[in-house]
């Protein structure tokens, strides 16, 4: 079993913080990454948690974050928005997107926001579930480094390219789903290979097309996509969508997120916000239909394991691996004694 650490989620942002800030991010940024990474780590994410603090604090080291990046926001088209995010994070362009793109759902029944030249913008279910607490229902797609290979084909093309999606419930909290188009998250296989320990069979394929436990192999072949042929054309829509749409690198050209050198990842972020008000009865007929498949004998809600383990570290706090808790603790205190 896994040696962890046990630490608040206060605790663990003021940590996460430091590291950011003295990566050269600005206080502000640190802030808006930190609080994605402890949010993604809370609700049982861990590709998307600690295991990115090292990799996110080098590329900020050899500027392939751009640690003074200046987002541009603009207004496209009557319920467009657009922001570049200059090679930056993508949690402040994704945050100043939803503060400008809300209110302009609320004003126009809908709004676009495309977000371009961004980096790893973590688990989708935190930027879509703020979209459901606002009342709006919440769509976003990404896309990511290249990790899946056409239907077919043994070279990857599509990234995992996540997809999520959050709805307002009268009554209860929002609908928040989330979901990569690989059988996996491409984090959890670095996760792994980062721990030390092989991955399951049927996660992914080597560089030669055939199945691997070995993380590093996988890293260096291809992802195996859900719903086989579906998977990939799916892939291929948020390709569209995220990337062309957005101005961005497609996922083939995009620089990877894990290592400090290379080219910059420029990948991109749709995100739709639809405004339901005009049905005024649309939260509780979500409802009756959540709440006839909950009824079901062996059903389960999506984000019902997402919510208990939001629930457990906000009583709990975190249980951290420890290698990385103690990596990440020295990157935010290098002089420190060990």
């Amino acid at each position: 079993m896994t040696e962890t650490v046990q630490i608040s989620l206060q605790d663990a942002f003021s940590l996460l913080t430091q590291v950011f800030e003295r990566s050269g991010a600005s206080k502000g940024v640190a802030t808006s990454v930190a609080h994605a990474l402890v949010a993604a780590e809370s609700e049982g994410q861990i590709g998307h948690g600690f295991s990115r603090v090292a990799d996110y604090a080098a590329q900020l080291q050899s500027g392939k974050i751009n640690p003074n990046a200046d987002m541009v926001l603009t207004r496209p088209a009557p319920a467009g928005l657009h922001v570049l995010a200059d090679y930056g994070f993508a949690y402040p362009a994704i945050e100043a997107a939803l503060a400008a793109g809300l209110p302009l759902a609320r004003e126009m029944g809908i709004a676009v926001m495309t977000i371009g030249n961004s980096h790893h913008c973590g688990a989708l279910a935190i930027h879509v579930e703020k979209i459901a607490q606002a009342g709006l229902v919440g769509l976003m797609v990404a896309n990511t480094p290249k990790a899946i290979a056409p239907w077919g084909a043994k070279d990857p093309v599509f990234g995992t390219n996540p997809i999520a999606f959050a709805t307002p419930v009268k009554d209860a909290p929002p609908l928040v789903i989330d979901l990569s188009l690989s059988v996996v998250a491409r984090g959890k296989v670095m996760a792994a290979k980062k721990a030390g320990k092989p991955i399951p069979t049927g996660w992914a394929l080597d560089a030669q097309g055939q199945p691997t436990t070995d993380p590093e192999a996988a890293l260096e072949g291809t992802m195996l996509p859900i719903g086989d042929a579906k998977g990939t054309t799916l892939a291929l829509m948020i390709e569209v969508l995220a990337s062309a749409l957005t101005g961005s690198a497609f996922s083939a050209e995009a620089g990877s997120f894990f290592h400090a050198d290379g080219p910059r990842p420029n990948v991109g972020q749709t995100i739709i916000a639809i405004d339901p008000g005009s049905r005024s009865d649309f939260g509780a007929r979500v409802k009756t239909l959540l709440d006839q498949i909950a009824a079901m004998p062996g059903a389960r809600l999506p984000g019902a394991r997402r919510r208990a383990a939001i629930a457990r570290s906000e009583s709990d706090g975190l249980q951290v691996p420890a290698h990385l808790f103690h990596q990440v603790q020295k990157l935010a205190n290098p002089d420190a004694q060990t």
